[in-house]
């Protein structure tokens, strides 16, 4: 008899997942604490948060954000999500503001400042110049009382909640609010200011979140790139127009206005040997499918595919009584886009 071998793969993985435990807990308690950390701050919030709203959205200029160390890098994210939502804002290094970049701070900005401790001393110098020219200091700052928030106009103080790293000196918890606290003001400002997609695309042309909000009149073909007749023109010159344009269709258009479609389908259904005798209104399909120049590039995207059709004649309104033919768009100008 063979004796039988123990399963080695079976008594690994269940090593594995006892070994996991313990960390599943440590991950569990960190983000437990960080939560309970956001509802505290989301209790906390009362009119200072409407002030500070107030002071960034009347600034002529733009926000300055800085902080030290953590705090610097929680600083760098908010300024950069500001400045993608409509709020012009950059970071500045307290250090470097120290040698020279304070420069880059003007009497029409609005500052705002991050210091768990509230009393950072690479700050001083920053601190000291709004006070010397009248600039709007906001400080986010972890103290009910400290330096920073006792210079600043307004400060936002986070609620006490205790660090997620066991020794209670690795900034996590207190990170994490910050951040949070920093996104709060973004979409307020956001909101406030009355910032818009079409205008979120504008700032963000690279990028899938970009794609997706590509407007057809961005990729559209317009002009003598269209491929349109009129409806008593014959179809041996109507297949001449469908070749040289090269999207495999034909808008039947009366007035400058959308009536029909003829595509290679519609051909094929109607060929005889008196096809070429036919006028366009013979053949064409009435009532074609169209979209709004207005419409994103995603849902002419989305109906080509449900239509199982390659292209889509562009029109001002897809009310069919007045249709004005604009643009087309393929199949193809989606995909080149980016946009699927």
């Amino acid at each position: 008899m063979t004796r039988e071998q123990p399963n080695t793969a079976t008594s690994e993985t269940a090593s594995a997942d006892t070994a996991v435990a313990p960390d599943i807990e440590v991950a569990r308690r960190v983000l437990h604490l960080e939560a309970e950390g956001l509802g505290a701050l989301s209790a906390s919030l009362d009119g200072k948060f409407v002030d500070a709203v107030d002071i960034l959205a009347n600034a002529k200029g733009r926000v300055i954000i800085s902080g030290m160390g953590k705090s610097g890098h929680i600083a760098r994210k908010i300024a950069a999500s500001m400045a993608s939502t409509g709020t012009p804002a950059l970071f500045v290094h307290p250090a470097e503001a120290s040698h020279g970049d304070l420069g880059m701070i003007t009497a029409d900005d609005a500052v705002l400042i991050l210091s768990n401790s509230g009393k950072t001393p690479e700050l001083a110098d920053i601190v000291a110049y709004t006070r010397r020219h009248a600039i709007p200091l906001i400080a986010i700052v972890g103290r009910d009382s400290s330096t920073l928030g006792d210079a600043a106009d307004i400060a936002l103080v986070l609620p006490p909640t205790p660090e997620a790293c066991p020794m209670g000196l690795a900034p996590t918890t207190s990170t994490t609010v910050t951040l949070a606290l920093g996104d709060a003001l973004t979409v307020a400002l956001l909101e406030r200011l009355g910032f818009s997609s079409d205008q979120f695309q504008i700032l963000h042309p690279g990028g899938q979140l970009g794609k997706s909000l590509t407007r057809i009149s961005d990729i559209m073909h317009t002009g003598n790139a269209i491929p349109t007749t009129s409806p008593d023109r014959p179809m041996s010159e109507v297949i001449i127009e469908m070749s040289g344009k090269s999207f495999g269709c034909v808008g039947v258009v009366e007035n400058g206005v959308l009536s029909g479609v003829i595509t290679d389908g519609d051909l094929r259904r109607h060929m005889s040997a008196e096809f070429l005798t036919k006028s366009a209104a013979d053949v064409m399909t009435p009532s074609p499918k169209s979209i709004r120049a207005s419409a994103l590039a995603a849902e002419a995207l989305g109906r080509m595919s449900t239509d199982n059709i390659t292209s889509l004649f562009v029109v001002e309104t897809e009310d069919m009584s007045d249709a004005r033919v604009v643009g087309i768009i393929h199949l193809h100008d989606c995909l080149r886009a980016g946009v699927a």
